[in-house]
Parts: C-alpha cells; structure tokens; sequence
C-alpha cells in the first residue's frame, strides 16, 4: 500500500460518528474523556429524554442532542448504549427498525447480554458488550469488552478508542466471565470505599478525633493505591501488590501484627465470599432479564 493511500485510510478510520444512546454519569465521562483528549474526526450525538441533562450535555461539550434514539443513532459508526437495564428494552424496540448490521452497538448497560441485545436487533448484529466502572468518572476506570461473533478488527478498535478515553480497556473472550468481572472492578470500588470507612472507624475507636481518622484512612488508601499503579505502569520491572505489601511489613513489627489479625479473620476468604455472591447475583439479574424477554 502506498503512503499517500496509507495516510487516506488512517485519516477515514478516524472520522467517527458516535450515537450515545442515554446521557448520564457514565456517557458523559466518556464523552469528557474524548473531548479532553482533542479527539480529531470525531463527531458525538447524545439522545436523552431529560431536558435538562440535554441542556447540560451540549453547555459541556460540543455535541447534538436529541430526545430521539431513533434519529440519533441514524448513520452513526458506533451506538453506545449508556441507559439503565431497566430502559434497555424499550429502547432497543426503539432502535430495531432505524439501524443497520453493520453499524457497531457498543452496550455499557449493566447485565445485558449480547444474545438478549442480538434478539431484539437481529441476529447479524455487530455487537461488543462492555462492564466499565465508576473510576471512570475521573479517568481512572477499567472496562471489560467481550466481543460478538459479527465483530471485526476496526469494530474492537473504534470500541477500544471509545473506552480508552476513560481510562484502561482489557478483553474477554468468554461473555460468561462478565458477572465475574462485575464482581471484581464492576463491584469492586464499593469494597474499597469500604475498607476506607471502617479503617476510619477503627481509627475513631483506638482514640482519634473523626476528623484526624477519616483524613488518614482517605489518605492512606489513596496515596497506597497511587503508589501500586506507579509500580504496574509499564515500567520494565513491575511490582505488584503482593510484594508491595511485604515491603511495607516489618518481621515482629506493628503491620505484621494486623496482618494476622486479618488472616485470623479469614480476610482473604471473606473478599472470595463477597466476590462470589456479587458474581452470583450478577448471574441472577441477566437470567431475569432474559426470562422477561424482549419489551416486557
């Protein structure tokens, strides 16, 4: 291929025209994360039945805005479906007769199947099912893709740039390890605001005033979390938070002495148990779902 068909072809697959389908908390960080990353080629429609989260959406940023599904997913290159499960529905009966199979359906509904969206848009579908989470509220999430049989490489490719604006994209193969993938970064923010809560507390208990407490569990937690992505960011010698952990823990010392008593409290089979039971549930609502069937 010669230079100047290469350049052509690179400035083509550039040129997109994303449809997002649903302008809440997640939409609008992806739609931050690609406008703050001077996306060039890049045009964005948001359809949004709120008026005022319409008006919002297009004071933010340099987007269409519509109450109509239907008329913005017209001729879009990617749909987003950024919408509540409990919308997803109706929605897709909205956008069944509009779209075309080539066109990419990208869904970050929360338990939604790419069989239960493919029954409701046609079996040729191109569709990729994605589990992003809330850190991408500030550039920080992780979103899973799994991919469905109609996709191709520039369809996994326009997915990637989409969700990269919100920070790291990792794939599956297997759509059956989604609920599993909940249950870790989909589920997993909350066990950490968690664990940030009660080490507050434990620190109000031994005798700290609340406010001294809260600012040392919110700093430490945040300060230990920065300093494990530093060590795993593509440096040639990554540490991980295993090892992380013995560093900071001294033979007889005080740390060692709290990681006994959290290995006495079975601590590790406890996050295994809470993990299980978020991925079982996850299971749960997508059978649900899918018992409802389409529209219901």
């Amino acid at each position: 291929m010669s230079p100047g068909i290469t350049a052509l072809t690179q400035e083509l697959d550039n040129n997109m025209l994303i449809a997002f389908i649903g302008g809440g908390n997640m939409a609008t960080a992806l739609i931050s994360g690609l406008s703050k990353k001077v996306e060039q080629g890049l045009t964005i429609r948001v359809a949004e039945p709120s008026e005022e989260a319409r008006a919002r959406l297009q004071s933010s940023f340099d987007v269409f805005v519509s109450s109509s599904a239907a008329s913005v997913a017209q001729g879009a290159d990617v749909i987003v479906l950024a919408v509540k499960p409990q919308v997803l529905p109706a929605v897709l009966s909205e956008l069944s007769g509009t779209i075309e199979p080539g066109q990419l359906v990208l869904s970050i509904a929360a338990g939604a199947t790419i069989a239960a969206i493919s029954q409701q848009l046609g079996p040729r579908q191109v569709i990729i099912r994605s589990m992003p989470n809330t850190p991408a509220l500030v550039g920080e999430g992780i979103s899973v893709l799994c991919a469905g049989e109609h996709c191709r490489p520039h369809h996994r490719d326009q997915a990637e740039r989409i969700l990269h604006a919100a920070g790291e994209v990792l794939w599956v193969d297997d759509e059956t390890l989604m609920d599993a993938v909940t249950a870790v970064s989909g589920s997993g923010p909350a066990y950490f605001f968690l664990l940030t809560e009660a080490l507050a507390e434990a620190g109000v208990r031994l005798g700290l005033k609340e406010d001294v407490a809260h600012k040392l569990a919110e700093c430490t937690c945040i300060g230990a979390g920065a300093m494990l992505k530093q060590s795993t960011s593509g440096q040639s010698t990554t540490v991980g938070a295993a090892e992380l952990r013995q560093r900071v823990t001294s033979p007889g010392g005080t740390t060692q002495a709290a990681l006994n008593a959290f290995a006495d409290g079975k601590f590790k089979e406890l996050v295994y148990a809470a993990a299980a039971a978020a991925e079982r549930r996850g299971n749960e609502l997508s059978l649900a779902a899918a018992a409802r069937g389409p529209g219901k």
